[in-house]
């Protein structure tokens, strides 16, 4: 199972270490770290990243690069959970837009379990460009 501990440092910043024994910063100020409902983003981002190399990659589509941009709109009050959620994706390589579009959508509908999670409390929407090799 997995699981993530977070140590007090000091004010409002926090040492996160991951079972792996990973560690960062995340700081309820931004100076130092990462805000926590960041890491939100973070998750659905790679999520949904590593979904769509795996996806490219069974379709035999020649992908050079991924590069995936997660924005977010959360509610003006508590709990503030994410209300929209926008996301693109940069594609590298000589690609069929079909293809491209497909593995998004199997990553959104299917597999990324951030998106499946996020979805409950946020209207997600994506966009991608496809760039040349």
């Amino acid at each position: 199972m997995p699981e993530a501990v977070v140590n007090w440092i000091d004010g409002l910043k926090f040492e996160a270490t991951s079972q792996e024994g990973y560690t960062f910063t995340i700081d309820g100020q931004r100076q130092e770290g990462v805000g926590a409902m960041d890491l939100l983003l973070f998750g659905l981002a790679g999520c949904t990243a590593v979904d769509v190399v795996i996806i490219l990659k069974k379709q035999r589509q020649p992908v050079e690069g991924v590069t995936v941009r997660v924005t977010g709109e959360r509610a003006q009050t508590h709990p503030k959970v994410y209300t929209r959620i926008h996301i693109e994706y940069v594609v590298k390589g000589d690609l069929d837009p079909k293809k491209v579009e497909r593995a998004i959508q199997l990553s959104e509908e299917k597999f990324c379990s951030a998106s499946a999670m996020l979805r409950k409390t946020a209207e997600i929407t994506h966009s991608y460009r496809i760039l040349p090799a």
